[in-house]
């Protein structure tokens, strides 16, 4: 079953062209920070935080901590969030039709996008994941460059490979970009993961240790947040974005 092309371009309108109450433009203001906990979330709801873009997103407990959860258990291709069309409709009408030529659908990767900022370009971006199930996949990672188009990159972690890879998605087609082995996360442990950004310069950061660095063809900007693929069940928190 593939996604409807017009479901992701749909949601690539609101996130990237909707006024967000909470979104910031650093500009040349200084240092900022914003850290989403889910401390003000609702337990068994989907998250106000983040944009839900495929897959199973939920806030969830770990002890007595309120955590994000994507819930690969029940993973479908190509699955939306739900309301998600209705709603992009009663906002913009036909201004999504733009988008259409230009996006295509990566069914196999849930990810959610990050409400509180509208573009990243310079920082670091970091999180803590832990993961609990899987077959096909465990896979924790920072999505980060995500444009208009769909086009984006994530950095991830992966408890049953243990590596850490940068993934491009271009036009369709996922490449990997970098990649790093023998990096250790263990399954239902928590670990932290982070991306420091600079120009067209990373950096990819496991808990505490800098394992990967690279220089992209173009200067980083776009919209961030969490990715993962098709059966993952992973513990999400402290999501935090310093410019």
């Amino acid at each position: 079953m593939k996604i409807e092309n017009s479901f992701f371009v749909i949601l690539i309108a609101v996130l990237l062209f909707s006024p967000s109450t909470f979104a910031q433009d650093m500009g040349g203001a200084g240092a900022s920070s914003i850290t989403e906990d889910f401390s003000a979330e609702t337990v068994g709801a989907p998250p106000k935080s983040f944009a839900p873009a495929v897959g199973n997103w939920l806030i969830g407990i770990d002890k007595d901590n309120k955590v994000l959860v994507v819930d690969g258990s029940k993973w479908r291709r190509g699955q939306t969030s739900a309301g998600l069309a209705d709603k992009a409709r009663a906002l913009y009408g036909e201004r999504y039709a733009e988008f259409l030529d230009n996006v295509k659908a990566y069914a196999y990767f849930p990810f959610a996008v990050f409400s509180r900022v509208d573009n990243f370009s310079n920082g670091t971006i970091s999180m803590r994941f832990k993961s609990i199930a899987g077959r096909i996949d465990q896979g924790a990672g920072i999505l980060f460059d995500l444009k208009p188009n769909g086009d984006y990159y994530a950095l991830r972690a992966n408890p049953l490979e243990n590596n850490l890879v940068l993934w491009r998605f271009k036009h369709g087609k996922r490449s990997s970009v970098s990649w790093v082995r023998n990096v250790r996360t263990p399954s239902r442990q928590w670990h932290d993961i982070a991306l420091k950004v600079k120009g067209n310069g990373i950096e990819g950061y496991v808990n505490g240790k800098r394992y990967m660095e690279y220089r992209l063809p173009a200067a980083v900007s776009g919209k961030v947040g969490i990715w993962t693929k098709a059966d993952s069940v992973v513990f999400f928190d402290d999501y935090k974005v310093e410019r």
